[in-house]
């Protein structure tokens, strides 16, 4: 069978294994084979983290197990999407502790990515509203973890992406909410130095994030809208139901070349007329704006694309943003989905991604000569203190990684404790020499 990421790049041949139960799953011939499998989810992950030969699919794990109405304490399997617990519970007053950009991952999937949101810097990672988690490993046992119980291979499993196990099920804590609406407020700014000076102004809103212009050059260097959010006091409990609209075949690439994407992104930053926009709008638009395109990774084409998202220190952060950004320009190979957040502080896991700081995250078509930029960026990423987010990632080096996740090594001696080196991997993990 025909398998990739959410990118389209790279594609493999792969047989997928789909457990119908937790018993099931651990009774898997896999685990008295030599051979390696990998874990999977809903696919989204951009790049190559969920591929390989073997994949064990969750897709059919997919049960809520219990729910405390008084605490929000949800304990589920590890297939169920995020899309399933809105479903569910939003009217009952209840939605995520965090959410990347999309709702169509599994816990298992956010747990393995150790997720991010429009929220890091006041709430952090999923991995850190994670109370435990059941996860089996090479000998085909389950083992229980958490910050207090096996925390070693608790830190090795959030951000693990999926190198540590298969993930049965996790309990985490929902949190309270009175309405389906978010109050947003939208500020524009003119270049980098105003959009970074925006977010230091906001930061004590829950939830803020940019979509920057990575296009425009000179005084406009990084133009931007920053939106910020709340949930809303009053308003329905409600789940969005509207379909969108889709993309039913591939796009032509050389629709998305410098001259329609400038033009792109000059009619977005020019709609919002006012310095400063007051809003309310349903949580689906502003946490999942690109969720309402059925299947938008066509738009890059058949070849495919990959997702670019780095994290540079704070005290690096204007000067590093604006050498990177004008890399970027320069290449004219710039993205219209191009977002910009802040970071607050990082977690105890071993390989999560953010640290305190600013991260950047913009598409690159697939084309000829995309991965000499990306080298390129990936050293003065570097060279700034940063890293590159494991989850968006399809062609880092494993010398690129290694010099940017400190605890790599702690990592793998967690694998092998727990019997998981050689029998869970990944094209990322063997890429970036993890299984050697």
């Amino acid at each position: 069978m025909k398998m990739y990421g959410w990118g389209r790049y790279p594609v493999i041949d792969a047989e997928v294994i789909s457990p119908s139960s937790e018993k099931a799953l651990e009774r898997l011939s896999l685990f008295q084979d030599n051979g390696s499998v990998t874990p999977r989810g809903l696919g989204r992950s951009y790049g190559d983290s969920s591929l390989g030969k073997h994949l064990v699919s969750s897709q059919r794990l997919n049960h809520m197990l219990s729910f405390d109405d008084e605490s929000g304490v949800l304990h589920c399997q590890a297939g169920v999407s995020l899309s399933d617990i809105l479903e569910v519970f939003v009217p009952k007053g209840w939605f995520l502790p965090v959410t990347p950009g999309t709702k169509h991952v599994t816990v298992g999937g956010a747990i393995a990515s150790d997720v991010h949101g429009k929220n890091h810097h006041v709430d952090g990672c999923f991995g850190d509203h994670v109370m435990f988690l059941d996860i089996v490993t090479g000998n085909g046992k389950t083992v229980r973890c958490s910050p207090e119980e096996h925390p070693e291979l608790f830190h090795a499993t959030c951000g693990g992406m999926g190198l540590t196990g298969i993930i049965r099920s996790a309990a985490f804590r929902l949190k309270p909410i009175q309405s389906a609406f978010i109050d947003q407020i939208t500020y524009k700014a003119s270049n980098l130095d105003e959009s970074l000076e925006q977010f230091e102004r906001h930061a004590d809103q829950p939830y803020s994030v940019a979509w920057i212009d990575c296009i425009s050059r000179g005084n406009a260097l990084g133009r931007s809208l920053l939106m910020t959010g709340r949930h809303a006091r009053h308003g329905e409990l409600s789940v969005h139901t509207s379909s969108g609209i889709n993309i039913p075949v591939d796009m032509p690439s050389m629709l998305l070349n410098p001259f329609s994407i400038k033009a792109f992104n000059t009619v977005y930053y020019h709609k919002v007329r006012h310095q400063e926009v007051h809003s309310t709008v349903h949580y689906e638009p502003f946490f999942y704006p690109l969720d309402s395109i059925g299947n938008w990774n066509r738009m890059y084409g058949k070849e495919g694309f990959t997702q670019y998202q780095f994290v540079v220190p704070k005290a690096a952060g204007k000067q590093a943003m604006t050498s990177i950004l004008k890399q970027i320009v320069e290449s004219r190979k710039g993205s219209f989905l191009a977002v910009l957040k802040a970071f607050g502080q990082g977690n105890d896991n071993y390989l999560s991604f953010p640290e305190e700081g600013y991260t950047l995250a913009l598409d690159f078509k697939i084309e000829q000569d995309l991965f000499s930029l990306l080298d390129t960026l990936d050293a003065m990423v570097l060279d700034y203190g940063g890293r590159i987010y494991l989850t968006k990632d399809a062609r880092m080096s494993g010398t690129t990684f290694r010099k940017s996740y400190p605890k790599w090594e702690i990592f793998q001696k967690v694998r092998e404790d727990f019997g998981t080196l050689h029998r869970f991997s990944s094209l990322q993990s063997q890429r970036l020499e993890l299984d050697e």
